[in-house]
């Protein structure tokens, strides 16, 4: 096949780039209805339910004994994972470590004109729940980048879930490296119930985090509230801004990369010529007869993939701050100056050698990233997003007495006449 190529001249660029935007708003009422169920189910019923899902959907037949991965297998997979694949998960572990300590928060407080002792306290959560994806393949760098920096923020219980299977031996090492307290064979919307709501067996938990396909989206939105949770993710999105120093190979390869997540993630290139645009079709073209899961990259690119041919730099930044993708990578002869006039991306990767990878695996920045257009207001996920901040006021006479008249006067205003006069009592 070959990727289209569409000109923001072009009359069906706007519906292009609509179909694009829009992807990122798609609610499924089914699957809502069927997620609220299991959810209800789970809060009401707890394991058995839990139990029965497991069966249904997974094909697993557990009991409470079984649900938890005990620490004998978990010493059984260390052994059963090359000794290579080991060291690589450390490493990687390492270099997230790095980066996220940079991020911790510190407590902070001072006194005002007053006397009074204001300020914030910075306290991690008491309890994380980590959901890792299984079925179709293993993502032990989803368990570093989720696990990590709540270790690193001081989250004192980490429960992990994921549908493991008899090959989960390198998901659980990667849990015993990344720090997991305690891991679950329970997957899908159930597993996110059980987290919110806690059962006889899985404990409640503060806030969960990591990705999943539509439903467990779904079950993370509708028990919000009853929990924290990091976002909603969608699927992966790349946009590639190129001029005439991009090598061909490279922007085709790093637009694959991306493209072979999902049969609805978005690769994009950006462009002012259309020499380059073709080079960088023809290189897609000759690449993709090579790719191992070309049927979903196939499906990607032809519903969410195109390059795009802009009038010049400035309405090809406009773009990209209007569509928001997760990945924003620069191959361009400036890409510093490219990259402070980009305002709205999850990362952003400069010059050739920046290759998205190298972010999803080892630079050590997080590869939980907002999509769909969320990179507009979130930020990847971070040590910070297993912190909480508490306000810390202390006065003393001398302030209250100060303050007291604008106070009950602002009270009163709002016919809060109570508030006013807790104010008053200590005058009397």
């Amino acid at each position: 096949m070959k990727i289209k190529i569409v000109k923001t001249t072009d009359h069906d660029y706007k519906s292009f780039l609509t179909r694009l935007l829009q992807r990122r708003g798609n609610r499924q009422g089914a699957v809502e209805k069927r997620v609220s169920e299991i959810v209800r189910a789970v809060e009401r019923k707890g394991d058995s339910a839990l139990l029965r899902y497991a069966q249904m959907f997974d094909r697993v037949r557990l009991t409470r004994a079984t649900m938890e991965v005990k620490p004998g297998e978990i010493e059984k997979a260390m052994t059963s994972v090359p000794a290579k694949d080991l060291r690589i998960l450390r490493m990687a572990a390492r270099r997230i470590g790095a980066f996220h300590r940079r991020q911790v928060q510190k407590s902070w407080g001072y006194r005002d004109p007053l006397g009074m002792l204001l300020g914030q306290r910075i306290t991690p959560l008491g309890r994380v729940g980590v959901y890792v994806p299984g079925g179709k393949a293993s993502y032990p760098s989803t368990v570093l980048m989720n696990v990590v920096p709540a270790k690193v923020a001081g989250v004192e219980e980490v429960i992990m879930t994921s549908p493991i299977g008899s090959d989960g031996a390198i998901i659980l090492a990667a849990a015993r490296i990344a720090g997991v307290d305690r891991t679950f064979r329970i997957g899908g919307a159930q597993a996110i119930a059980a987290l919110a709501f806690g059962t006889e067996t899985i404990p409640k938990v503060d806030k969960i985090v990591g990705p999943g396909n539509i439903f467990v989206a779904t079950a993370k939105r509708l028990v919000f509230g009853e929990v924290d949770i990091d976002s909603i993710a969608g699927p992966s999105e790349i946009l590639l801004l190129a001029d005439e120093s991009a090598d061909p190979k490279h922007v085709a390869a790093d637009m694959l990369s991306q493209a072979e997540h999902d049969e609805r993630a978005a690769a994009l290139c950006v462009t002012s010529s259309m020499a380059v645009a073709a080079r960088i079709q023809k290189a897609i073209e000759h690449q993709l007869q090579q790719t191992k899961r070309r049927a979903i990259t196939i499906k990607a690119l032809e519903k969410y993939g195109a390059i795009i041919v802009t009038r010049g730099y400035r309405e090809a930044i406009d773009l990209a701050n209007t569509i928001a993708p997760e990945h924003v990578e620069l191959i361009v002869k400036q890409p510093q100056k490219w990259s402070r006039a980009i305002r709205n991306a999850g990362a952003i990767f400069i010059g050739p050698y920046s290759t998205p990878p190298l972010g999803d695996y080892f630079a050590g920045p997080n590869h939980v990233l907002p999509t769909g257009g969320s990179a507009r207001f979130f930020s990847p996920l971070g040590t910070y997003d297993f912190l909480k901040r508490t306000t810390i006021i202390q006065a003393q006479e001398k302030a209250l007495r100060a303050l007291a008249p604008k106070i009950t006067h602002l009270a009163r205003l709002e016919g809060l006449d109570d508030h006013a006069r807790a104010v008053e009592a200590r005058f009397e």
